[in-house]
């Protein structure tokens, strides 16, 4: 019996539809296994892995799940937010019970616990398919250093896929999982995004734990996420981010909001794509499309201190940090290691003490330089990669086409940034090309919704924007009942100081609602009655405390911000209108809320 072709093998719903098709009961997780199953054979494609899970356990694991889904019905899917979600980890990661080799097998062990993430996303739902090939203890941004074969590219086999990260990313490209985690040190998280045309977060580093992550770099590393949409690897972060008080290198990062509006893009002043002009048209025409657009303002920084910085991290002493994560491996077992990986980390033993800082200090300089540069802007954008080499040509310069896959990405965790690798514009010899939006640390859910707004293939820029992560700091509860209601013309003050909406209820039944007059956009005011009135429609929203004071310094007379009491008796705090606002102004309490008075 023949193996079909991938293309004749059902597409994996993208997660939305995934999600809806569960809350429908039109396919079951069980379904879902033996499509993934199908694909992955389809596929041809054994270099993706280095070991699986037994699909007797996998559909074990779907039963189990099926069972939940008939007993629970619809709301299974809030409780567990990636229920039935397949997905695969790169195996520098530790999975309970399957081997740890970061690519190499001399130093392979088996895992007694899980990682930090891996936990999170199997707890929210998620089906672990397998763990993926990698470019050896991370080493590399090629996909071609492993004993387990070159990662060959998704679009075209005859091109390198990208690394370390390599076989997370075709794993999503060819569509054999819907996300799957990489790691970023210098880049590994959003290269094989740029040249698989998928889509690669590499978050601030400490948002997502790398407890159970075997380094690279233990200062720079990263759990990164490879999906189909940035609305999908956004909802895989919502459930993977987080505090671990287990991990030394954990943080509670404070996050900006969602913005939504008034882009102000910076892009370097020197643009290098090493002679492949293919890559220069795709991100020029893609940068072109982003510069019609009216919410943008795009303008040219110095690129100088970037590319400085990220020649540090292999002409440094941080590779002596690579040769501290392989410890006495490498003295042991050298033979045993791919020997273009073996090389590199050989060098660290070429740095003292006296070199490390040394680095540390030229570093600073570059950060302060990098941050001065970047004032005032919203986020840098620069191409993911600036060229997309063969695995022939690989083969004849290995460091040299290496190192240029880097020149937009060994910088970001040096300078202590966030990431988001999104498709661009194709090339014109039809190979995928990426765009990467970097910002400062904590500004991970700004980049998502930045990127599912601006551009064309991510169309779900609204719900990102709303979508933001835990609170892991201190918060206030703003009841809002006019302009700034979600949808409404202000909503966007709430979304860009990191606000979310806990729900929509009513004040206390002795409230007056009336629309001021000439106020742009209009506005209504609230007031509490000592006799009578009527309990009005509000929502609650929960934003930074820190944010908090800023919001309250907008807010025009004659609202201002005071306490309300709610319908459930709680107080609040939120919009009132002085006494001298109401006067003249149009009563509109019949309405029960600003929503109904302006559809009246």
């Amino acid at each position: 019996m023949t193996t079909p072709t991938l293309s004749a093998v059902k597409d994996l719903p993208s997660m939305p539809e995934l999600k809806q098709a569960y809350a429908n009961q039109t396919l079951l997780p069980s379904d879902l296994i033996n499509q993934v199953l199908a694909r992955i054979e389809a596929a041809q494609r054994p270099e993706i892995w280095i070991s699986q899970v037994e699909p007797i356990l996998l559909r074990q694991q779907a039963q189990v799940l099926n069972k939940l889904l008939q007993e629970e019905g619809p709301a299974v899917l809030s409780r567990l937010p990636l229920f039935g979600v397949p997905f695969a980890v790169k195996d520098n990661i530790d999975v309970a019970g399957m081997n740890t080799t970061a690519a190499c097998p001399a130093f392979s062990f088996l895992a007694r616990r899980s990682a930090t993430v891996v936990e999170k996303l199997q707890a929210a739902g998620a089906i672990l398919i397998g763990k993926t090939n990698l470019d050896q203890f991370a080493t590399g941004l090629v996909g071609a250093r492993s004993p387990y074969g070159a990662v060959r590219n998704a679009t075209d086999p005859d091109y390198v896929s990208g690394g370390s990260s390599s076989g997370s990313g075709v794993a999503v490209a060819l569509g054999l999982v819907s996300f799957s985690l990489g790691t970023d040190t210098a880049g590994s998280g959003r290269v094989p995004a740029g040249l698989n045309g998928i889509v690669g977060l590499k978050p601030t580093r400490g948002l997502i734990s790398t407890r159970g992550v075997f380094p690279a770099c233990r200062t720079l590393d990263c759990v990164s996420v490879f999906a189909r949409h940035v609305a999908d690897a956004w909802s895989v972060t919502q459930v993977a981010a987080g505090y671990d008080a287990e991990d030394s290198y954990s943080r509670k990062v404070k996050m900006a909001g969602g913005k939504q509006r008034r882009y102000r893009i910076a892009v370097p002043a020197q643009l290098e794509f090493f002679g492949d002009r293919h890559a220069e048209k795709a991100f020029t025409d893609s940068l072109e499309q982003i510069r019609q657009r009216p919410d943008c303002t795009v303008n040219t920084i110095d690129f100088q201190a970037f590319t400085e910085a990220a020649a540090l991290l292999y002409q440094g002493p941080w590779v002596a940090e690579r040769l501290a994560a392989v410890g006495d491996f490498y003295d042991e077992h050298k033979d045993a290691m791919n020997p273009v990986v073996a090389g590199i980390i050989g060098q660290g033993a070429n740095y003292s003490a006296v070199d490390a800082f040394n680095g540390q200090y030229k570093l600073a300089e570059l950060r302060r330089t990098a941050e001065t540069a970047l004032a005032g802007f919203d986020f840098l954008l620069v191409p993911t990669t600036p060229t997309m080499p063969t695995l022939a040509a690989l083969e004849k310069e290995p460091v040299k086409l290496n190192s240029q896959l880097g020149y937009y990405t060994n910088f970001v965790n040096f300078f202590d940034m966030a990431a988001l690798s999104v498709p661009a514009l194709s090339r014109d010899d039809g190979l995928p090309a990426g765009l990467t939006l970097i910002g400062a640390a904590g500004t991970d859910h700004l980049l998502a919704a930045a990127a599912a707004c601006l551009l064309p293939a991510q169309q779900t820029g609204c719900a990102v924007a709303s979508q933001v992560l835990p609170f892991n700091e201190p918060t206030v509860q703003l009841a809002v009942v006019g302009a700034h209601l979600d949808g409404q013309p202000l909503n966007w003050q709430l979304l860009e100081r990191g606000a979310r909406k806990l729900e929509t209820t009513k004040t206390a039944p002795c409230y007056q609602l009336v629309a001021l007059p000439d106020t742009r956009p209009p506005k209504p005011g609230l007031a509490r009655l000592a006799e009578g009135g009527c309990a009005i429609e509000i929502e609650i929203w929960e934003m930074p405390l820190r944010r908090f004071g800023e919001f309250v310094a907008d807010v025009p007379a004659p609202l201002a911000i005071g306490s309300l009491e709610t319908q459930a008796g709680q107080w609040v705090k939120g919009f009132v209108c002085e006494p001298i606002g109401l006067v003249g102004a149009t009563d509109i309490s019949s309405f029960g809320g600003w929503r109904a008075y302006l559809a009246g």
